[in-house]
């Protein structure tokens, strides 16, 4: 295998690993949290599903940019692109702001969504409050994201 593929492998490996590993971190400490006050109180699930998934959409960013690089090399289809190292380096290094934006962003969101629900379970109208307090955690993650997006799409010229 070449080196520059290889590059570019992992780092839709490393968007993918280290966004998703926040993610499953983040809907554990929310899904914890909202198994407690589920065992008491059943009818809060609806109103407390959107704090348990919250922390999960930075897995689907990183596996969005790790699919766009397998997309961009190739290797899905036929015609598999061959990079230099110094393209491969490129699409590793481009990955890296979803993977860490993500794997940080979702533990912290997960961690502020906890908080949310311990809170919601004694003041059930706040809900939409602590979900605000989880997406500004979020943006960190959707910054990283487009900036991945955008090196990854525009930014490695291949072929």
């Amino acid at each position: 295998m070449e080196i520059g593929l290889a590059f570019g492998i992992a780092g839709a490996a490393v968007a993918t690993f280290l966004a998703g590993s926040g993610s499953a971190i983040g809907i554990g400490i929310t899904g914890r949290t909202a198994a407690g006050l589920l065992t008491e109180e059943p009818e809060k699930f609806g109103n407390i599903f959107l704090l348990v998934f919250l922390p999960g959409t930075q897995g689907f960013y990183g596996f969005i940019v790790g699919l766009l690089v397998i997309l961009k090399l190739g290797l899905l289809g036929d015609t598999r692109v061959m990079p230099t190292m110094e393209q491969g380096l490129q699409l590793f290094f481009a990955c890296l702001p979803i993977g860490i934006a993500g794997l940080v962003s979702a533990i912290h969101q997960g961690k502020v969504c906890a908080g949310g629900i311990e809170m919601a379970s004694k003041q059930p109208g706040s809900i939409m409050k602590i979900l605000i307090y989880g997406v500004m955690v979020e943006t960190y993650a959707v910054l990283g994201f487009l900036i991945s997006l955008l090196i990854v799409m525009l930014g490695v010229k291949l072929g």
